[in-house]
């Protein structure tokens, strides 16, 4: 399939090589694939405009330019499945076997059953230098967290992209399969990809985020940071909700947001300040899912934050209790369709200061593509509802 709606590249071009500059930093070894080493690259001349490591790169240029470093990290809910390739086609991605049955969240009998293929994880990820804080099973059948380690928001990524990817491989390499699906089923919670990030002073000074005797410890620059991710999140939301699916996740009683919201240690809401100390204040990103490409959506969250602080804009009160239960204004209502997100961004002059004309053109252009390749899909649920009725 081959975007024809967008101007970096097409027929029009005659779909020309770009040339990539790769990164020795990003050298990893593959553990199965013997001596094989693995770099990550970047697009360069024409192509870095639109490349998403590229554009988090910029951002990142943008806070060290503001005195910032950025710290950051990524936790991922996957699905994981008695299956292989063949046999989800051959069942039509339909009563599929989860790896196990039941609700077991945080269940040390299931961790123990399948020690084996959690051992195997914790491995690959050490080897390959994306480090676990944490490995656990979630609400469902199958369905498993991890936590990567912090680290600078570049390298966060990057273990991001190359988690989602390995663990698929070491799924299937194991006889099983895991997706990374915003929700693959309506009967099951979705598969979140929060992001943590926290800012530091590149002159020594410590956290940006903690001020001692404030409000749960919020200094102005943290409040003005959450200010500008709650500002701009409507305008960036397909950033980060990328594919059709993402939104079938955004419904309340999911443990998923439906509006632009925070709160301080808020699970219901999309931003959660989690207070602490000079090492620890944080605020978690939860309108992300596991579909995320981990480079855009850092750049979505990281780079609205700073617009916060740059112009200094404050957030709505903070929500305590249910935000689902909460109204909001409309400023605060969030794109139900990957079509009405891409427009929103396509619009945004916030995010063509942030990302770069060409970026927003090129992403929204591709984002509108995918939610007209969808509109020409029968749905299982078209099939049933009118098929006879009608």
């Amino acid at each position: 399939q081959l975007y024809d709606n967008v101007k970096f590249t097409g027929w029009h071009t005659a779909y020309p090589d770009v040339a990539v500059r790769v990164l020795p930093e990003t050298c990893r070894s593959v553990p199965f694939e013997g001596d094989m080493l693995l770099f990550l690259g970047e697009f360069t001349g024409p192509g870095e405009a639109v490349c998403p490591r590229g554009v988090l790169r910029r951002v990142l240029a943008r806070a060290a330019d503001m005195g910032f470093s950025v710290k950051a990290a990524a936790e991922f809910e996957f699905f994981v499945f008695d299956e292989t390739p063949d046999s989800v086609r051959a069942k039509n991605y339909r009563d599929l076997k989860n790896l196990t049955p039941g609700f077991f969240g945080y269940s040390m009998l299931r961790a123990s059953v399948h020690a084996e293929f959690y051992r195997d994880l914790l491995k690959l990820c050490t080897d390959m230098r994306m480090p676990i804080e944490g490995l656990h099973t979630e609400t469902g059948p199958g369905v498993l967290e991890a936590a990567i380690e912090v680290t600078d928001a570049l390298e966060a990524a990057d273990r991001g992209a190359l988690f989602k990817t390995f663990t698929k491989i070491l799924a299937q390499r194991s006889g099983l399969m895991a997706t990374f699906m915003a929700k693959w089923s309506k009967d099951w919670p979705g598969q979140s990809g929060h992001l943590h990030m926290s800012l530091n002073r590149t002159d020594g000074g410590g956290s940006v985020f903690y001020e001692q005797g404030k409000p749960h410890g919020m200094s102005d620059a943290m409040r003005w940071f959450v200010g500008g991710q709650q500002a701009l999140m409507s305008e960036l939301l397909s950033m980060v909700a990328c594919t059709v699916n993402s939104y079938t996740r955004l419904i309340p009683g999911f443990w998923a947001p439906t509006e632009a919201s925070w709160g301080v240690e808020n699970r219901t809401c999309a931003l959660r300040v989690i207070p602490g100390s000079a090492k620890s204040q944080r605020v978690e990103y939860r309108i992300a899912a596991a579909d995320i490409n981990p480079y855009i959506a850092l750049a979505a969250a990281i780079g609205s934050g700073l617009w916060g602080i740059e112009h200094k804009i404050e957030p709505d009160a903070a929500i305590e209790g249910n935000a689902y239960e909460k109204t909001f204004p409309a400023s605060r209502a969030l794109p139900r369709t990957l079509m009405e997100a891409s427009k929103r961004l396509a619009g945004s002059e916030a995010a063509k200061a942030l990302f770069g004309p060409a970026f927003v053109e090129h992403y929204a252009a591709t984002r509108a593509w995918e939610e007209r390749e969808f509109r020409r899909a029968i749905t299982d649920w078209e099939m049933e509802r009118y098929f006879e009725i009608i």
